[in-house]
């Protein structure tokens, strides 16, 4: 009796406990303890486990105590944020991205200005070009948030259960969440006649400056198969007024083989044409064979 207290050292309970504690380790560390405890028999029960096991379980404790320390540094770093206030980010002048686009975005709804993307012209397009205006219109979106002036982006008859409704949400991931308006209604039951204006590279009027007090409008139209006039005749049907983007005065053609320039831009395209000339002025901007890859 006293000889086996005086050999171990410790209860027979606490052995256990130290054994329990000992095989979850090892099942953390994907070992098995009945190999740990084979070998230790075989070593006459001197040590129940071996040196690189032992290695391996110091390492773990190692990198749980890591773990830990960091979920304290994090937890501490957000009470600090909290305590700070939602304006300490913008006094030391590193406001988040996210957080200024947002800002940009609600002063354009309040203020305007106000785009608009046509989607009335939606049953003139196939499932692939309509799967593709899904796209531009993602694409849109993610340009004008980016934008340093943006305008505030509605989807006009953008009826539930329609082509381009399903494509919208099946082919942009968040759509739900996009910053902009979408309404089953017309752009001409939301805005008076006079502010609308229809966006058209058939018309006569040279768009030169972009009046925050107007609507613009974009027929969210992808035409691959060329719908001569069709946004046009659409605007002059409804009595509207009509502009095209000034391509012509302040694009540059450049070289190609197949000598081919086209002013009919993607409705992600033309954003991006008016942003440039917005930050650039009246610099003429250069485009590629296709008028797409705006380098101004």
């Amino acid at each position: 009796m006293a000889g086996g207290g005086a050999d171990g050292g410790c209860s027979p309970a606490e052995s256990e406990g130290e054994a329990a504690v000992a095989c979850e380790a090892l099942r953390l560390l994907r070992i098995e303890p009945s190999a740990v405890g084979s070998s230790a028999g075989r070593a006459g029960g001197a040590a129940w486990c071996s040196r690189n096991v032992l290695r391996k379980w110091r390492r773990w404790e190692r990198v749980v105590a890591a773990k830990r320390r960091k979920r304290r540094q994090e937890r501490e770093r957000s009470r600090v944020r909290r305590a700070e206030g939602p304006g300490a980010a913008s006094r030391d002048g590193r406001r988040a991205p996210a957080a200024l686009a947002k800002e940009r975005l609600l002063e354009a709804r309040a203020s305007g200005p106000r785009l608009c993307v046509d989607l009335g012209v939606a049953d003139c397009m196939t499932q692939k070009e309509t799967s593709r205006l899904a796209s531009q219109i993602r694409r849109l979106y993610g340009a004008n948030r980016r934008a340093e002036k943006p305008f505030w982006l509605c989807l006009t008859e953008f009826v539930v259960g329609s082509l381009i409704y399903e494509e919208c949400f099946r082919m942009n991931d968040g759509f739900s969440n996009y910053l902009m308006d979408t309404t089953q209604e017309s752009y001409l039951d939301l805005f008076p006649l006079d502010a609308i204006v229809y966006l058209t590279p058939d018309s006569e009027n040279v768009l030169e400056d972009i009046d925050p007090n107007k609507v613009y409008v974009l027929g969210g139209l992808v035409d691959e198969s060329i719908h001569k006039k069709l946004t046009l005749q659409r605007a002059q049907e409804q009595s509207l007024q009509t502009a095209r983007l000034p391509i012509r005065e302040y694009m540059v053609k450049t070289v190609n083989t197949k000598n081919y320039h086209s002013e009919t831009l993607a409705i992600n395209q033309g954003e991006h044409f008016h942003q440039c000339r917005n930050e650039a002025g009246t610099r003429t901007a250069t485009l590629s064979n296709d008028w797409h890859n705006c380098s101004c």
